[in-house]
């Protein structure tokens, strides 16, 4: 194990002469380095062969800090391993980030005027990890293509909250006219600009995208594949803020709720009996270190319950045994801990392979995400960008439009203020008009792809004009070809755009 390295000749000389200016330890200033180089070149740092410097020792450098520096490379290299003379020696990766990062901060401190109190503070600006600070929304408007007629460039203002009331999205279009091309570029993109701040929730319905390990590896997203290798999702849907009694209750009927909505064959009484199943599941974990249940708690319970009024297994109990049995989400017993926070996660969760309960699945995570978003403070707003914290990604949407969950429902309407947004595709723009919930006046940008067999009214209500210019659309829409879109203008007069789509594999 060595415990030194020799940065280069040309580290050594900025080194000294940033600890003259700046009067900081040379070690401090080489861990800033590290730090800067990380940030700015990742896994392509150049590698460092001259060792005619300064040296470098491991206490002095590494202090109490080698696992979080291990695991920094780690997840910088994608390597669950670092050896020890990749870790610290005189051809390791600390050697190549500390001289890399060294002409970082000669160029850093030659822009700020050879002024040592602005380098600090640009330093201040630089340095962030991710989840250190939250990104003030700066570089979200996004490039989405061209104009057909005109070739101009197009961009979405993502939140730009002068211009725009929500961040809310629609994508519209038949299978294979490049819409979901079209939202992965788009994810991509936001993720790379916000450097991997803005994180976003996927629920892969046809489990195409998944598949796609350039869009994974562009935005590090964590897969994952259920009824696939028994993989299960982290999440638990029964943990709570607290757990009194009434909160208990609160919680078993929502989720009662949210059974019903995807399942018209639980009536009242079922519902009754699952909110009791919940309670009582609670009730067997409390005053254990997880006071919560899992699936295999409330099916035992709610089995147990229809044995003793001697009632048949009904269709509660087979979705019950199905969540169970398809080790769909955490359990006790399992190794890992089930995931604390969602919206700081980006994950990839594909359902294609589930036979039943697809809809069910994305709720009870969408509920997760519902409580913990109303938890958190209102996100930033600095010159008119509101920070965007979260995007839950819905694919095949109008297999859920139709449905009445109150949390989606809540996300839509209370999402903006929280930084969390949701981005729907779906086939066509008459998913939207449903009586029960006014989609539209909330969703602020519609990109319509060509479709077929919609309304006029729908097209008049997604983009909010007139009856006369909708059916001049419905006519315009259904003649597109494929990459081409429909947007309304930024001016949100009867307008509308044009544009050829920008696709993820044009672009990564």
């Amino acid at each position: 194990m060595a415990d030194r390295l020799y940065t280069s000749i040309e580290a050594d000389e900025i080194l000294s002469g940033l600890r003259f200016e700046t009067k900081l330890e040379k070690a401090v200033l080489a861990r800033i380095a590290f730090a800067v180089s990380l940030i700015n070149d990742g896994k392509d740092a150049p590698s460092s062969s001259n060792c005619s410097g300064g040296e470098m020792k491991r206490p002095t450098f590494v202090g109490s800090d080698e696992l979080f520096i291990r695991s920094l490379l780690s997840y910088t290299y994608e390597k669950p391993e670092i050896a020890e003379d990749e870790f610290f020696s005189n051809h390791s990766m600390v050697k190549d980030h500390v001289d890399n990062g060294c002409k970082y901060l000669e160029k850093l401190f030659v822009e700020c005027g050879r002024n040592s109190g602005q380098l600090l503070k640009r330093l201040v600006e630089t340095v962030e990890f991710s989840g250190r600070k939250e990104m003030l929304g700066h570089g979200l408007d996004i490039y989405i293509g061209k104009t057909v007629l005109q070739h101009a460039e197009l961009f979405m203002e993502l939140n730009n909250t002068t211009k725009h009331a929500n961040s809310h999205l629609a994508i519209m279009g038949k299978p294979g006219v490049g819409k979901t091309q079209f939202l992965l570029k788009l994810l991509a993109d936001i993720r790379l600009q916000s450097n991997n701040q803005i994180n976003f929730i996927y629920f892969d319905y046809k489990g195409d995208v998944i598949e796609n390990q350039k869009f994974i590896d562009v935005t590090k997203a964590q897969p994952y594949r259920l009824l696939q290798g028994a993989q299960s999702l982290p999440i638990n849907p029964f943990i709570l803020s607290s757990y009194d009694e009434q909160t208990i209750y609160v919680s078993a009927r929502e989720k009662a709720e949210s059974f019903a909505s995807i399942n018209s064959a639980l009536g009242v009484v079922q519902k009754g009996s699952l909110t009791e199943s919940i309670r009582a599941a609670y009730a067997k974990r409390a005053g254990t270190d997880t006071p919560y249940p899992d699936f295999r708690d409330v099916l035992e319970i709610a089995t147990q319950m229809y044995e003793e009024e001697n009632k048949k297994d009904d269709s509660l109990i087979e979705v019950l045994r199905d969540l169970a049995d398809f080790n769909l989400f955490w359990k006790h017993g399992d190794e890992i801990s089930p995931i604390d926070k969602l919206s700081n996660r980006t994950l990839l969760i594909d359902v294609h392979y589930m036979p039943v309960l697809k809809e069910l699945v994305a709720y009870l995570v969408i509920e997760r995400l519902y409580k913990e978003m109303a938890s958190l403070p209102d996100s930033p707003v600095e010159e008119g960008r509101r920070t965007i914290r979260t995007i839950l990604v819905i694919d095949e949407a109008h297999n859920y439009l139709n449905q009445k969950n109150i949390f989606l429902q809540r996300i839509i309407r209370e999402g903006r203020s929280k930084g969390v947004v949701v981005f729907f595709a779906s086939q066509s723009p008459n998913d939207y008009q449903q009586k029960f919930f006014n989609f539209q006046e909330l969703l602020e940008f519609a990109y319509i792809f060509q479709c077929e067999g919609f309304s006029a009214s729908a097209i008049q209500d997604i983009l909010g004009c007139s009856n006369k210019t909708a059916k001049d659309l419905q006519i315009e829409i259904a003649h597109l070809e494929p990459w081409q879109a429909v947007t309304r203008s930024q001016e949100k007069t009867e307008e509308f755009v044009k544009f050829t789509a920008e696709a993820f594999y044009r672009n990564y």
